[in-house]
């Protein structure tokens, strides 16, 4: 078993609450997804991963492998599954791996964390952390997988532009206007008063 930049399990699941927030078995869950990454692909790749959940999956990618969002090595596309994409940023062939459907019930308090099938506080977060442990890879199912074209081209490296509405930077690839002024329907916020300006040093 690997843990990333890690030592041991132990200092993994330390920096994994520390960096989520709170004990996740699905970080827990990530590391034996990650780890199985590393097993099927070849070593020395330069290694992109799409995450399909916007939830504690992702963070166990970012502690383990050098992909980050801020980085965009790690992209997520929310298609709701606990899934992740591992590929070859330069020839895009990978691994698809997703928590299977079909083998969960043979972990049955992983069955009942993931579906939530009992109360989280009659939950036993120890014994779900043992059970993923001693589980590994047979919580999984995987597909190898070729990345769609558009995935791979590199994002033009633009300088920003301002916008004529809202005077803030944006990328000129967005369009005439920032997306905030330009679509309307999906206003991140509304403004409670004003904007006050800054006190000055």
């Amino acid at each position: 078993m690997r843990y990333g930049r890690f030592e041991t399990y132990e200092n993994f699941l330390r920096e994994l609450e520390l960096f989520h927030g709170k004990p996740a078995p699905g970080g827990v869950v990530g590391l034996q997804m990650v780890n199985l990454a590393w097993e099927l692909l070849p070593e020395g790749i330069l290694m992109d991963v799409i995450c399909e959940t916007r939830k504690c999956l992702a963070d166990a990618v970012q502690l383990l492998t050098p992909c980050t969002v801020g980085n965009h090595w790690l992209r997520i596309v929310d298609t709701g599954k606990f899934a992740a994409i591992f590929y070859d940023k330069v020839t895009g062939e990978g691994v698809r791996i997703a928590l299977s459907m079909k083998k969960l019930p043979n972990w049955p308090r992983v069955e009942e964390w993931f579906f939530k099938l009992i109360p989280k506080k009659e939950q036993n977060l120890y014994a779900i952390l043992e059970e993923i442990s001693r589980a590994g890879a047979d919580l999984f199912d995987c597909q190898e997988v070729v990345m769609v074209e558009k995935l791979l081209k590199l994002r033009p490296k633009e300088p920003p532009v301002i916008c004529s509405l809202c005077g803030e930077a944006y990328p000129p690839s967005h369009g005439a206007t920032c997306r905030g002024c330009s679509n309307k329907e999906e206003k991140l916020y509304r403004l409670k008063k004003e904007a006050v300006e800054p006190p000055q040093n």
